[in-house]
C-alpha cells in the first residue's frame, strides 16, 4: 500500500480525533464544521486537484519535471549572477529546519541566534556601502528602489515640501524602473526620466534622484560630483549598488549619498529563477526612524547583559496602521543570514580574492574582444561589458549551442557579465564565441588587471569586526552557526501556535527540490525553453491556487503577502482607470483588521474609512452599509479577512461584500486565514473579486525566521487582464497589466516548489481534511482553556475557526499582561502565541493541523500552569511584581548563579513541569530592555568588550 502524506502532515490519528471530538462536544468532524462554517457559504463540491501522490511518487515526478529546466551558463547580468553557496552553509542553514522553521523575531530571548546573524548582515550591508545604518533586508532590489524613493519624499527638505518630482537615470535595471513607475502614481510622485546631463539640480520641483552604480550596461560613471551637487541644492540621493563591486569601488556613503540600495544575492545565494533574495537598504542615521522594515539593534537584558532585539518601528504598520510609512510585513531573513555568513566565511580577505578575480576575468576578456576588433562600451566597468556586434544573431546561435546565456540589447549589442563562478575555461569559451573566423586578433593584445580609475578605488577598511575574521576553517564556522542555531527556539523544538501565522509542518519532501540545480541555478530573464519545467509548474500551481478560490485566475508575482495586498489594489484600481473612474479612491477596512492592510491601501492611493466592528468581533454591517453608501461615488474596495481576525467565521459575510458591490466597489479578501477555508468555502463562493494567498503559511513555505514569504493573488475573470506585468519578460496572463510588484516575472519562484509539493501530495482531500483538523485542534485548545482562560469570541455556536483568542486584560491587578506570559511560556519551552493583535492585552492562539495531541495537551498544560501561577499572584502567595511571570524568561545562568534572591525556587523558575526536565530549552539571555534598545541604538555587531562581563549577571 503507498505511504500517504496527509497521515504524516496532520498530527492527530483517528484515536485521538475522536477523544477531541468528545471534548469539543460534537459527534464527528462533520457536525463541527457544520456548526462552525456557515451553511450560506459552504462549498456543494469536491475540489478539482489531482489525485495525491505520495512522497516517494512526487519526488519521481517532480524530478523528471526538473529536468526540463536547461541549466545554462548565464552571463546576463541585470542584479542577477550566479554564484557558489559554501556547502557548510547550504547544509546548515539553507537546508536545516533550525534555521528555516523559525518564526520572525518577536520573541528576542528565545531568537538571540538568528539575530546575532542579521547584526552580522547589517554590519556588512553598512560597511561596504559606506553608511551608519542597514536594515534586516527587504524583499527585492526593485521593492527596496521604490521604498527609498517613498522615505526620501518622506524627509525632503523644508524647501522641498511641495516638491513631487523624482529623477531616475535612464540607466537603471528596467525591472527597478517599472517598480518605482508602478509606486510613484498612486502616491502622487513624478518620475522624470533622463541621463544625468539631462538632470536640473535648481528645479524647485524636484526632491529626489535616483542613480545606479555600475549601471545597468554594466559601466560606472563616478556619481561623485552629482551627489554633492545634489546634497547642495537639498535633493536627496538614492543609490542602487551592486554589492560585490563594493569590494573594490569607493562607497557610495563615502560621497554623501541618502540611501543606498541593492540585492545580496551574489553573496551565496541561488539565482532561483529570480528568488528568493534578500535585498539590503542602507542610510544615514537621521533617518533611522523612517526606515522600512526591520532593523535589528543590540540592547541589554535585565541583567545587563549583551541582548539583540527588533528596534525601532519593529510592527510600525500596526501601530501606525493608515498612516505607516511602508506595508513591509516580511524581510528575507534566512537569505539575509545567508549572505551575511557568506561575508563571516570569506572576510575581508576573501571577498577581495571573489571581487578581484572577477574584475580581471572582465578585463582579460574586454582586452581579447578588442584586440579581435570588437568595440565595448564600457570604459570603465566592474565585472560587465557591452560589446557593439553586427554578428548578433549569429553569436546568440552560437552561444545557445555551447549553453552560455547573454544579454542581447534591443540596438543589436551584447552584455556580458562574468561572476563568482567564471573559469579561465569559461572565459575562453565565451572567447571562442566571438572569434567566427578570424584566426588572428587584429590588434595587440594588452595586460591590464584593472580599469578602475584611483579615484573610484575603494580605500576605506571594511569587515574589521572580528566575526568577519573568526570562522575563516569550515569546522570554527560550523560550530559557529550551531552556537547560533541553538540559541533559536524553532519548530525542531516545540508548536509555535501564533494565530494568523500558520507555523505548521514544512515537510523535508517539499524543502528538498530547493537544493536541486534544475531550480536553483536559473537567472530570471533565459529564453523561455531554458524554464519549461519551471513554467509547467507555474501553469498547474496558478490552476490549483485559482480552484482552491474559486477565482478566475492567479498571479504567482508577489513576494510577500503585503506585496499580493498592494498588488490585489492596484488591479482593482487598474480596472476603475480603465472606465475612466480614476475618482474611486477611498477603500473600507474594518477596525481589526491586520495592519498591513491600511498601509496597503495608503500606498496604492486611497483614502481609507474604517468600519466598526460589533463586541463579538463581527464587522458592524450597518456602519459597513452607510459608509458604503455615504461614499459610493468614489468607493474602490472593501478589505476584508476571512475568517475574521478574531477566528470567526462571520455569519454576514455574504452581505457584507454585496454591500460593496451593490455601491460600485470591489472586495479584497486577505487571505492570512485561508487554512481555514481550504474545501470548506472559498474566497469565490464569499464574494471576494480578489484574494491573496500567504504560501508562507497555508501552503507550508517556512517562516525562515522572518522571511521568506510568498503573496500571490487570485482575482476574477474581471480583474485577470491587469494582473502585474513584467517590464523584461512578457506575461501571459495579463494584457493591461499594472506595474511589476516584484523585480522577478514569478517572484520568488523556486520556493514556489514548496507549495507545489504540498498541494501535489495532499490533493483535494487532504487540503479539505486540514482545514478540518486545524479547526478541530483550535477548538480542542479552546475547551482546553476555557476554564482557565476568557475565550473573547466566538461563532454564534460557540466555536472558534482555525485559531482563539484568549483575553488577559483583567490580571491588571497582579500587574500581569500578555507580555509576562509570553515570557514564562519560554521557561515552559514554548514560543508565545500572537501578543496583543488584534486586541491590545490578549493571546491568538492557532495550533495548525500539524500538532498532534501529544503537543496540544503539552502547550494546554503549560497554559494552566501559568494560570496557577497567576492566581498565587492573586492570592498573594506571589508578590506583585517580582514573581515568576514578572522576572521571566529564567536563563541557566541565572538559576546555576551562587546567589539566589527571588522568593520563589530555582526549580520552579526552570523547571515548571514534568516534562520540562526532560527536554529544556534555555533562554539565551534574560528580559530585554527595548526601550534602553531604543534610547542608545546601535545595529551593527557591538565591539567584543561589550561582552567581558556577559555572565556576571546582578540579581534582585
Amino acid at each position: 500500500m503507498t505511504e500517504k502524506f496527509i497521515n504524516r502532515h496532520i498530527g492527530p490519528n483517528p484515536k485521538d480525533v475522536n477523544y477531541m471530538l468528545e471534548i469539543v462536544g460534537v459527534k464527528n468532524i462533520e457536525q463541527l464544521i457544520a456548526e462552525t462554517v456557515p451553511t450560506s457559504i459552504r462549498s456543494k463540491k469536491v475540489l478539482d486537484l489531482p489525485e495525491a501522490q505520495s512522497e516517494a511518487e512526487f519526488i519521481k515526478n517532480f524530478k523528471e519535471l526538473a529536468q526540463k529546466n536547461k541549466v545554462y551558463k548565464s552571463y546576463i547580468g541585470m542584479g542577477y549572477h550566479d554564484c557558489i553557496t559554501p556547502p557548510v552553509i547550504q547544509r546548515n542553514i539553507l537546508e536545516n529546519p533550525g534555521w528555516y522553521t523559525a518564526y520572525t523575531p518577536y520573541q528576542a530571548e528565545i531568537a538571540q541566534g538568528r539575530l546575532e546573524a542579521i547584526i552580522n548582515f547589517q554590519t556588512m550591508i553598512a560597511d561596504l556601502t559606506g553608511m551608519q545604518i542597514a536594515n534586516a533586508s527587504l524583499l527585492d532590489e526593485g521593492t527596496a528602489a521604490a521604498e527609498a524613493m517613498s522615505m526620501v519624499d518622506r524627509v525632503k527638505a523644508k524647501s522641498k515640501k511641495k516638491a513631487t518630482k523624482f529623477f531616475v537615470e535612464k540607466t537603471i535595471f528596467p525591472q527597478t524602473k517599472d517598480i518605482i513607475l508602478g509606486r510613484a502614481k498612486p502616491m502622487g510622485i513624478e518620475i522624470v526620466e533622463g541621463q544625468r546631463s539631462d538632470l536640473n539640480l535648481s528645479d524647485p520641483d524636484l526632491f529626489g534622484i535616483c542613480l545606479q552604480y555600475p549601471d545597468s550596461k554594466g559601466a560606472i560613471d563616478d556619481p561623485s560630483a552629482i551627489i554633492a551637487a545634489a546634497t547642495e541644492a537639498n535633493v536627496k540621493t538614492v543609490v542602487i549598488a551592486d554589492l560585490m563591486s563594493l569590494v573594490l569601488l569607493k562607497s557610495p556613503g563615502e560621497m554623501g549619498a541618502d540611501v543606498v540600495v541593492g540585492t545580496s544575492q551574489r553573496f551565496g545565494v541561488p539565482l532561483g529563477y529570480g528568488g528568493p533574495h534578500a535585498a539590503f537598504y542602507a542610510t544615514k542615521e537621521v533617518y533611522k526612524r523612517q526606515v522600512p522594515g526591520r532593523i535589528i539593534g543590540v540592547t541589554q537584558d535585565s541583567h545587563g547583559n549583551v541582548a539583540y532585539r527588533m528596534a525601532l518601528q519593529t510592527r510600525e504598520q500596526h501601530i501606525r496602521r493608515e498612516k505607516a510609512t511602508s506595508n513591509i510585513c516580511t524581510a528575507q531573513v534566512l537569505l539575509a543570514v545567508m549572505a551575511g555568513m557568506y561575508a563571516v566565511y570569506h572576510g575581508k580577505e576573501g571577498l577581495c580574492r571573489i571581487a578581484n578575480r572577477i574584475h580581471k576575468f572582465a578585463v582579460s576578456l574586454n582586452t581579447h574582444l578588442k584586440a579581435m576588433g570588437y568595440e565595448q562600451e564600457n570604459d570603465v566597468f566592474f565585472d560587465t561589458l557591452k560589446i557593439k556586434t553586427t554578428h548578433n544573431d549569429a553569436i546568440r546561435v552560437a552561444a545557445l549551442a555551447k549553453g552560455l546565456n547573454f544579454r542581447y540589447f534591443e540596438n543589436g549589442d551584447i552584455g556580458i557579465s562574468l561572476n563568482e563562478t567564471t573559469t579561465q575555461e569559461d572565459l575562453e569559451e565565451v572567447i571562442d564565441i566571438f572569434k567566427f573566423n578570424q584566426n588572428e586578433y587584429k590588434n595587440g593584445l594588452q595586460t591590464r588587471t584593472s580599469v578602475i580609475p584611483s579615484s573610484l578605488e575603494r580605500h576605506s577598511d571594511f569587515l574589521t569586526h572580528p566575526v568577519f575574521s573568526s570562522y575563516h576553517s569550515e569546522h570554527e564556522m560550523l560550530r559557529y552557526l550551531k552556537r547560533l542555531e541553538n540559541k533559536d527556539l524553532s519548530l525542531v523544538h516545540s508548536m509555535i501556535s501564533l494565530g494568523s501565522c500558520t507555523m505548521k509542518l514544512n515537510a523535508t519532501t517539499q524543502m528538498m527540490p530547493l537544493s536541486w540545480p534544475e531550480f536553483g541555478q536559473i537567472h530570471p530573464f533565459v529564453p523561455a525553453d531554458q524554464a519549461i519545467g519551471y513554467h509547467e509548474m507555474f501553469d498547474k500551481l496558478s490552476s490549483w491556487l485559482s480552484e482552491i478560490t474559486g477565482l478566475y485566475s492567479t498571479s504567482l508575482q508577489p513576494n510577500s503577502g503585503a506585496q499580493g495586498e498592494l498588488a490585489g489594489l492596484m488591479v482593482i484600481r487598474a480596472l476603475f482607470e480603465s472606465r475612466e473612474e480614476s475618482h474611486r479612491n477611498v477603500t473600507l477596512i474594518p477596525s481589526s483588521a491586520h495592519g498591513t492592510n491600511p498601509a496597503s491601501a495608503i500606498m496604492a492611493g486611497q483614502k481609507v474609512i474604517i468600519i466598526k466592528c460589533e463586541d463579538n468581533g463581527d464587522i458592524n454591517v450597518d456602519d459597513l452599509r452607510e459608509k458604503a453608501i455615504e461614499h459610493k461615488d468614489n468607493l474602490m474596495a472593501l478589505m476584508v479577512t476571512y475568517p475574521s481576525t478574531h477566528g470567526v467565521f462571520e455569519e454576514n459575510i455574504v452581505e457584507a461584500c454585496k454591500i460593496i458591490h451593490d455601491n460600485g466597489g470591489r472586495v479584497y479578501m486577505d487571505g492570512a486565514n485561508l487554512n481555514a477555508q481550504l474545501g470548506l468555502t472559498s474566497p469565490g463562493i464569499i464574494g471576494a473579486d480578489v484574494c491573496h494567498l500567504n504560501l508562507h503559511k497555508t501552503f507550508c513555505i517556512p517562516h525562515g525566521g522572518g522571511g521568506p514569504g510568498m503573496g500571490p493573488i487570485a482575482v476574477t475573470k474581471e480583474l485577470s487582464p491587469f494582473l502585474p506585468a513584467n517590464v523584461v519578460v512578457k506575461m501571459k496572463n495579463s494584457t493591461k497589466g499594472i506595474n511589476g510588484i516584484s523585480a522577478a516575472p514569478w517572484g520568488s519562484a523556486s520556493i514556489l516548489t514548496i507549495s507545489y509539493a504540498y498541494i501535489a501530495m495532499m490533493g483535494g482531500d487532504g487540503l479539505k481534511r486540514a482545514t478540518e483538523m486545524a479547526i478541530l485542534n483550535a477548538n480542542y485548545i479552546k475547551e482546553r482553556l476555557k476554564g482557565h482562560y476568557s475565550i473573547l469570541f466566538t461563532g454564534k455556536n460557540g466555536h472558534n475557526a482555525h485559531e482563539l483568542i484568549i483575553d488577559l486584560r483583567h490580571f491588571k491587578d497582579e500587574k500581569i499582561g500578555a507580555i509576562d506570559l509570553a515570557k514564562r511560556l519560554m521557561d515552559y519551552g514554548f514560543h508565545a502565541p500572537t501578543v496583543s493583535f488584534p486586541v491590545s492585552n490578549t493571546m491568538m492562539i492557532e495550533p495548525t493541523e500539524s500538532e498532534t495531541l501529544d503537543e496540544l495537551d503539552r502547550f494546554c498544560d503549560a497554559m494552566t500552569s501559568i494560570r496557577k501561577e497567576i492566581t498565587e499572584i492573586t492570592k498573594r502567595s506571589a508578590q506583585p511584581g517580582n514573581n515568576v511571570l514578572s522576572n521571566s524568561p529564567h536563563t541557566m545562568h541565572t538559576l546555576t548563579a551562587d546567589i539566589w534572591n527571588y522568593p520563589y525556587s530555582r526549580a520552579k523558575a526552570g523547571f515548571p513541569l514534568p516534562y520540562v526536565q526532560a527536554n529544556k530549552f534555555w533562554p539565551s539571555v534574560a528580559r530585554v530592555n527595548d526601550a534602553f534598545g531604543d534610547r542608545n541604538l546601535m545595529c551593527s555587531c557591538p565591539h567584543p568588550s561589550m561582552y567581558e562581563d556577559d555572565l556576571v549577571e546582578e540579581t534582585i
